[in-house]
């Protein structure tokens, strides 16, 4: 097969944002998978200003609801991947403006001209058939991983290195991620500043200094910069290397991830690999990810995000027991799984 890859997100311009995102690593990983098990095949990777010929099938592998990212037109079969509609199904939290519901209607006319939609996760696929009145049997649900990177470190010298490096306490809670309302960042500070447990946050999101505080969109990132201002206790981190993220899974005490929503969820898993025990919720695809070796909270309980932050942080036992559920349930996850089906939506594409 000739197999066209749209790596906008490596790039530049609008979608370039994404490459510290999950669907960077999405893209980053895919790309690597495809080359490494799948290497008789062609690959022209392309951004949308290329002019394509003589391909078998064209891969999008992002999606933005409220801004131009596919063709109306396609020359070749057409596949999207498309991780999760989040702005369309909590449309409250996240309004769109005029411009957005236009660009929307754009998008979702192009979206139903695709051949099949990539998606991260079951219940993605059902906001993508609900929502678009698309057909089922069209959707496809193809699982992420962690990075191979992320696993217990065994030279603790190096992680020595690392707390010094951040200037991190001996025990405290991690979270990695955006600051965006279905991360539900605010209950999640106010459980830690309530038991006095310094809490560790990292994202570039979490450091941005020029928020536009008029968009609603970033009304949670206000909300946290307010609260955190001169708290000793929270230490935001900002966006850091993956070698350094791997180090910070492993010497954070648990890893807190009780979003209000996922289309996947990468954190989860890389804290898992890492042998990082993780309290979550079941919201999303989140239940899909973490299985049963999480310990699960209710996301829109504070007390109940206090209690599992409470219980986990005391009981050195039950951190080991959630420690190797969880490095099992991330084994569970490859990137050459994610490949395989890739590959399997391509060909039926074309048969």
């Amino acid at each position: 097969m000739r197999i066209a890859l749209d790596i906008s997100p490596l790039t530049i311009g609008h979608a370039s944002q994404h490459k510290v995102r999950g669907s960077g690593f999405y893209l980053e990983n895919l790309k690597r998978s495809l080359l490494d098990h799948f290497p008789d095949n062609k690959y022209i990777f392309f951004t949308p200003k290329e002019q394509l010929s003589g391909v078998d099938i064209v891969h999008i592998p992002y999606f933005e609801p409220f801004f131009r990212t596919l063709p109306l037109q396609k020359r070749f079969p057409t596949v999207v991947t498309v991780h999760d509609l989040i702005p369309l199904v909590f449309p409250k939290h996240f309004p769109p403006g005029i411009r957005g519901q236009i660009k929307w209607q754009i998008q979702k006319l192009a979206l139903k001209n695709m051949n099949a939609i990539i998606t991260d996760s079951f219940a993605s696929k059902r906001d993508i058939a609900r929502i678009l009145s698309y057909e089922e049997d069209k959707i496809h649900v193809v699982y992420l991983a962690a990075d191979a990177v992320f696993k217990s470190v065994k030279n603790t010298s190096g992680l020595v290195g690392m707390r010094k490096k951040y200037s991190l306490p001996k025990e405290f809670v991690l979270y990695v991620g955006d600051a965006t309302w279905n991360k539900n960042l605010p209950r999640i500070i106010e459980a830690v500043s309530n038991l006095k447990i310094p809490f560790v946050m990292v994202g570039k999101a979490l450091v941005n200094n020029e928020v536009d505080s008029s968009n609603p969109w970033n009304r949670d990132l206000v909300e946290v910069n307010k609260v955190v201002k001169n708290n000793p206790n929270i230490l935001r981190l900002g966006f850091v290397p993956t070698e350094d993220l791997v180090a910070l899974y492993n010497l954070a005490t648990i890893f807190v991830m009780p979003s209000l929503y996922e289309g996947f969820g990468f954190p989860v898993l890389e804290a898992m690999a890492s042998g990082c025990p993780v309290i979550t919720s079941k919201e999303g695809s989140l239940s899909e990810v973490a299985g049963e070796a999480a310990y699960i909270v209710d996301p829109y309980s504070v007390k109940s995000i206090e209690d599992g932050i409470k219980e986990m942080f005391s009981n050195k036992k039950l951190r080991q027991e959630f420690s190797e559920k969880g490095r099992v349930q991330a084994a569970k996850f490859s990137w050459k799984k994610t490949a395989e089906q890739t590959i399997y939506v391509y060909e039926k594409i074309l048969a």
